[in-house]
């Protein structure tokens, strides 16, 4: 029997799984996926949600009202490394520290039609389409889940305005749920980002070059190529290293090498890994290619999201007058 609700749709997914297998064995990477996919499912149901089916290294789940599933998307990083979830890890021969997972999560709401245990609909599509632009440890939601938050929670969200999804003609207004370990994140008053503008550009400084990208001059390419946007001599940059292109109103990086590609944003502590996947670029950063920012020999690239509210460029910075176009 088929029924109409309006639900709060989330999807996780466990990002470093697939080296697991590699890296452990079959046996061993089994039990890490399984029990850390299991704690997850128990958040949901601890929240009040439903898991409507769990997908290898992932969850599909519902809810009936937003709070609860905003709530569950915290809670599920802080249960990845709780002690009960390395429970049995010794037995599984396992020993030492528990190989690090990263946890990407998407909330979409709206009308699904409940049939059989699952649930389709234009939400589960969003939140599942969504998902593929949350970088490591991100939780990104819709508009339709934020605004029926309370005012208070509502300042926990970053606002990233339009992103357009693969496969879906309309954009989607999308916010940046901040954690408790990304309190460099300015709160945003939804009252007044509803029209969020577009940005200018995105400014790239590296130790040799400034440059100012125009958001008309999408797509930047980066890597050692001499031919690309933005180019950068090091053996450990790819000729064709990564892109950033405008969807909607925000840029997106795309790493495209072979050794990776780390993104951290303001003074936040955590880093982004991507490797052939990608991030949305907000605010300032830093991004390194080949190792991560720690590594003090690491090439580093940093970026600025120019807006109506961003400090102008300085006078030495020349603006780039064409961006090389991607295959």
């Amino acid at each position: 029997m088929n029924n109409l609700a309006d639900r709060c749709v989330l999807f996780a997914d466990l990002r470093g799984s697939t080296g697991l297998f590699e890296s452990l064995g079959n046996t061993q990477a089994t039990h890490v996926v399984t029990t850390s996919v299991a704690s997850l499912c128990s958040v949901v149901q601890s929240c009040g949600g439903t898991v409507i089916k769990t997908l290898g290294d992932g969850l599909m789940a519902s809810f009936g009202d937003a709070a609860p599933a905003v709530r569950a998307a915290q809670s599920m990083h802080e249960a990845l490394h709780q002690p009960e979830v390395q429970a049995g890890d010794e037995a599984a021969g396992l020993s030492g520290t528990r190989p690090d997972l990263k946890l990407q999560i998407a909330l979409a709401r709206g009308e699904v039609v409940e049939t059989d245990g699952d649930c389709f609909g234009d939400a589960v599509n969003v939140a599942a389409r969504l998902l593929d632009h949350a970088g490591d440890n991100e939780i990104l939601v819709t508009s339709e889940v934020v605004f029926c938050l309370s005012t208070l929670a509502q300042r926990r969200f970053r606002n990233l305005d339009q992103i357009a999804l693969r496969g879906r003609a309309e954009a989607v207004h999308v916010f940046l749920m901040t954690v408790p370990r990304a309190q460099d994140f300015a709160a945003t008053r939804l009252q007044i980002v509803q029209q969020a503008p577009s940005p200018l550009g995105i400014r790239l400084v590296s130790t040799e070059r400034q440059l100012l990208f125009a958001s008309g001059l999408m797509p930047v390419s980066i890597g050692r190529n001499p031919q690309a946007s933005f180019c950068i001599d090091d053996n450990r940059v790819s000729r064709l290293h990564a892109r950033i292109d405008l969807q909607g109103s925000t840029f997106q990086f795309s790493d495209m090498s072979y050794n990776g590609s780390f993104v951290r944003f303001g003074n936040d502590p955590e880093v982004i890994s991507l490797r052939r996947s990608r991030c949305t670029l907000h605010g300032r950063g830093v991004i390194t290619f080949g190792s991560a920012p720690d590594d003090a020999n690491a090439r580093c690239l940093r970026f600025e999201v120019m807006n109506g509210s961003s400090s102008q460029p300085p006078g030495k910075a020349r603006r780039a007058t064409r961006a090389l176009a991607l295959p």
